[in-house]
């Protein structure tokens, strides 16, 4: 993985915060479909701070590190499994694009998968 395993717990522990927030502010909203919820979020939580400091972080990352974030989401959303690590990555390399930031904080449950799929290399809080 290029990544920080604590670089990942740390966006883990602040999509968990945005996630909260926006729980509280539109409930019910999770059945909407993804692409909507990912316009809807950019279009309203623009000016939200902790919005701001997640995506500023993520959009900071190296394209290799965005690349193996997004990875790590579908292996903790259960897409992959640990052995196919090498096939997620390749697959999320391969769709890469400038928005990964949007595509992350849109998914419901980034928190979880984020960190289901940290445990599921290995990898625990230190």
């Amino acid at each position: 993985m290029d990544l920080n395993p604590e670089t990942v717990f740390s966006l883990a522990d602040k999509a968990q915060q945005f996630q909260i927030t926006e729980q509280a502010a539109i409930p019910g909203d999770e059945l909407s479909p993804s692409d909507d919820r990912t316009r809807r979020i950019l279009a309203e939580d623009s000016d939200d701070p902790v919005f701001q400091e997640l995506k500023t972080t993520i959009d900071d990352l190296e394209p290799d590190q965005q690349v193996s974030l997004v990875a790590l989401m579908w292996l903790g959303r259960g897409d992959f499994s640990a052995d196919e690590w090498d096939s997620a990555y390749e697959r999320a390399g391969e769709s890469w694009n400038d928005r990964s930031a949007e595509y992350l904080i849109g998914t419901p449950l980034l928190a979880d998968y984020l960190t289901i799929g940290l445990e599921e290399l290995g990898y625990t809080r230190g």
